[in-house]
């Protein structure tokens, strides 16, 4: 019995030496995590030492890792939404130094300048945008297909990526410092820029880039240190295929209605001034005429019978006393009708979403001058708008950008495009380095000063330079 009383003494003293860590435990638990109080004066002691035990035992969940956000800003020109807003917006136009760049002798008067132009212009182009609904569609179209390419983006970016994308308008809401003010809240870690203009120009995509450099210079390093930019798109295949398809549709509809018959296909871009091209290098004639010689070949082999169509190019929208990219629209479709062309396919090549300059530009403008003409049959291709294998296409150029093509900066991307971001232009569009218009600068003053003048008193179509 002795023998039995002693060992069950051993015994219990093992317990009271096991147990008493696991009560200090307890007490401290107690004291530091007073919720679980309740939790540990319940049941035996035992079981709160096997509860403790198992505890530490278990495998640590680690917090779950934010995905990697990445911006995409599309950006554009931006336009006026109702009717109160042309005139602001006009304004914002006229009033930006890399528009309208004046002697330095007069840039004192630029804003007030802007103001006479924006409020002398406001009525007529009021009822311009009033003839198309009350505003330009360009910013709806533009958020439309910012949503769809997100969507697309994000359907099979995987665990690891989430795009989030931005438009970023030159002129109007939402401007480019709204846009990286968005993507630095949503905590984006990088960014991909995207211009929708498929033909880099010194006065589009160079002017755009500017203004973005300048914003996230100035209040977005992480972001400037963290992109990469898609310069130009004029012959990429999905771009290419996607306009064949419209023109190949247009000209089967039109056989449709009308029969077989010999047809012209005119592209009608965007023009700007002969000097952006032949002095300061601009590469936007070569890639349009790039694109207009593709889109013409895929055309031609979606339709297969192409014996009786012809493709030219004409520009659109010049203005003021300076000599501008031919054949004008206007002078070709005159040409053309002379010729005894009586059908005519417009294909607006240069725009990527209806605005101003398709809907009443080309389709009231140009339609009477073509009808006038004796062009009997009329049809013009739609903008790319939000065409499912135009967002596709979207998004290939940014997935070629992230994750397969070189890192291309901002500054890089101009410089590919012979547009030096450090050039102090004169004239009226952006770009025209300083060097060789350093001669012309009288010239170019004139030139402004008379086109302003010739919009403010003889109501000239000045502002279709800018897609107003």
């Amino acid at each position: 019995l002795n023998q039995e009383g002693e060992g069950a003494m051993k015994v219990i003293a093992w317990c009271v030496a096991l147990t008493t860590p696991a009560v200090a435990l307890r007490g401290w638990w107690t004291a530091k995590v007073p919720q679980r109080a309740e939790m540990a004066t319940t049941g035996s002691l035992a079981a709160t030492v096997l509860d403790r035990v198992e505890e530490s035992w278990r495998p640590r969940v680690p917090a779950p890792r934010r995905k990697s956000r990445v911006a995409v800003f599309l950006l554009n020109l931006g336009g006026p939404e109702t009717l109160d807003d042309v005139e602001p917006f006009l304004y914002n136009l006229f009033a930006d130094p890399d528009i309208i760049r004046l002697p330095s002798a007069m840039s004192g008067i630029q804003t007030a300048l802007a103001w006479l132009v924006a409020k002398r212009r406001a009525p007529r182009s009021r009822e311009a945008y009033d003839s198309i609904g009350g505003g330009s569609p360009i910013t709806r179209f533009t958020t439309q297909q910012a949503a769809l390419l997100e969507e697309s983006l994000n359907a099979d970016s995987g665990e690891s990526v989430e795009f989030r994308c931005y438009v970023a308008m030159r002129y109007w809401h939402p401007f480019t410092d709204e846009a990286l003010a968005r993507a630095t809240r949503d905590e984006c870690d990088c960014a991909v820029v995207l211009p929708l203009y498929p033909h880099f120009s010194i006065s589009t995509t160079g002017s755009s880039l500017r203004a973005l450099l300048a914003e996230m210079q100035a209040s977005q390093p992480e972001l400037m240190a963290r992109h990469t930019v898609v310069p130009s798109w004029h012959d990429s295949l999905g771009y290419v295929n996607v306009m064949s398809r419209l023109v190949a549709d247009e000209i089967k509809a039109l056989r449709a209605d009308a029969g077989k018959a010999p047809t012209c296909v005119l592209f009608s871009a965007h023009g700007v001034p002969v000097s952006y091209i032949e002095r300061a290098g601009d590469p936007y004639k070569r890639h349009v005429e790039r694109t207009v010689a593709l889109v013409a070949r895929g055309t031609s082999a979606l339709i297969g019978d192409a014996d009786d169509i012809e493709f030219e190019l004409s520009f659109q929208s010049r203005v003021g006393p300076v000599e501008w990219l031919r054949p004008y629209t206007d002078d070709a479709l005159e040409a053309l009708a002379a010729r005894g062309v009586r059908r005519v396919v417009v294909v607006p090549v240069s725009f990527v979403s209806e605005h101003i300059e398709t809907l009443e530009e080309i389709d009231v403008e140009y339609r009477d001058v073509a009808i006038n003409a004796g062009i009997t049959h009329w049809r013009r291709v739609p903008a790319l708008n939000l065409d499912k294998d135009f967002i596709s296409e979207l998004k290939t150029l940014v997935n070629q950008a992230l994750y397969v093509k070189p890192v291309v900066s901002t500054s890089e991307a101009c410089v590919v495009n012979s547009f030096d971001l450090d050039d102090r232009p004169l004239g009226v569009l952006t770009g025209v380095e300083r060097d060789v218009e350093l001669l012309n600068t009288r010239t170019a003053a004139v030139a402004i000063a008379l086109t302003l003048l010739l919009e403010l008193f003889f109501d000239t179509k000045a502002l279709h330079l800018f897609g107003v």
